[in-house]
């Protein structure tokens, strides 16, 4: 998340302190990933996500430096963002919601969540926050990019970034906590 999150502010302090200089706020923000990615490195933490939010803001700001426009700097967050409500809306719509998909995995408990009508609905209702919070940043964050209000983009990034998805997180958990385990996963744990 810091890979994510710390180049995004960098580009605009830098931004707002150079003048609007696009190109040098491109280069510090990478120059920052570039630096959290050894940091990690070093750590011998996973490489993934440190090459996977260098990656980002590497593309970032080669968007926004070769068109010129700082905004375009939050142009490929604005589509991950709209991939991201179109894949959960999606898997509502074919009645397989994200959440539950996603879940299953993490607790083993497989398909046969699908049918339990309690976890299915626990997993809707979630998968919904999810297409909710995406959405409720793409209202907020794309009238500013289309108005090329940087600063106000880079604030409202930053604010509807890591807080609002912990907040996804937890009302996710508050969802699915509570419910108890499909039978299939109870009939295995009472086995002796």
């Amino acid at each position: 998340m810091a890979e994510a999150a710390l180049p995004a502010v960098a580009f605009i302090v830098t931004y707002t302190a150079s003048g609007s200089n696009t190109n040098l706020s491109a280069m510090v923000a990478v120059g920052l990933a570039v630096v959290l990615a050894v940091a990690r490195l070093l750590k011998r933490e996973s490489p993934r996500h440190a090459l996977s939010g260098l990656l980002g803001v590497a593309i970032a700001a080669f968007v926004a430096t070769r068109s010129g426009r700082a905004e375009n700097f939050f142009l490929p967050g604005l589509l991950l963002n709209a991939a991201y409500a179109s894949a959960f809306l999606i898997s509502l719509i074919a009645r397989r919601p994200l959440v539950g998909l996603i879940v299953s995995q993490l607790d083993a408990a497989g398909g046969s969540w699908r049918d339990d009508p309690v976890r299915v609905r626990a997993f809707t209702r979630a998968t919904w926050l999810w297409v909710g919070l995406f959405a409720a940043r793409l209202a907020v964050q794309l009238p500013l990019y289309l108005a090329g209000a940087v600063v106000a983009l880079g604030i409202a990034r930053t604010a509807m970034g890591l807080p609002l998805f912990a907040l996804g997180v937890w009302f996710t958990w508050r969802l699915v906590r509570r419910m108890p385990p499909t039978t299939a996963t109870a009939a295995e744990t009472a086995t002796p």
